[in-house]
C-alpha cells in the first residue's frame, strides 16, 4: 500500500511538526542529562505531553546520569521492556521498577 499522496503544503507542515517533536524529545533528553529534571518528573510531563510520552523508554534511560546504552539495554532486559518500547507504553509494574531505580 503507497502512503498517501500530499500536497507541498501537507508535506511542509508534516515535515515542520515532525522536525519539533525531534527538537523537543531531545531537549528534554538534554535535562535529563544535565540531571535539570528527574525521571519521575519526567513520567509526570509525560503524562500531560504526547510529544515527551513519545520518547523510546531506551533512549531516556540512556539519557540518566550514570546509564549508558548496555545498562540501559540490560535493565529493560531484566524487566521485560521491549527496546521500542515508549513511555506511553511503560504498564504500571514496569513503571513503578523504573521509579524504584530512578526515583
Amino acid at each position: 500500500m503507497a502512503p498517501p499522496e500530499l500536497s507541498q503544503e501537507q508535506r511542509k507542515a508534516a515535515l515542520e511538526k515532525a522536525a519539533h517533536a525531534r527538537k523537543i524529545r531531545a531537549e528534554v533528553k538534554q535535562l535529563l542529562k544535565m540531571g535539570t529534571i528527574t525521571f519521575p518528573e519526567l513520567l509526570d510531563r509525560a503524562d500531560e505531553d504526547d510529544l515527551i510520552a513519545g520518547i523510546k523508554v531506551g533512549s531516556v534511560l540512556e539519557s540518566l546520569p550514570g546509564t549508558g546504552k548496555v545498562k540501559a539495554k540490560r535493565i529493560m532486559e531484566q524487566h521485560g521492556i521491549a527496546s521500542n518500547r515508549r513511555i506511553r507504553g511503560l504498564g504500571t509494574r514496569q513503571r513503578e521498577t523504573l521509579l524504584e531505580l530512578f526515583g
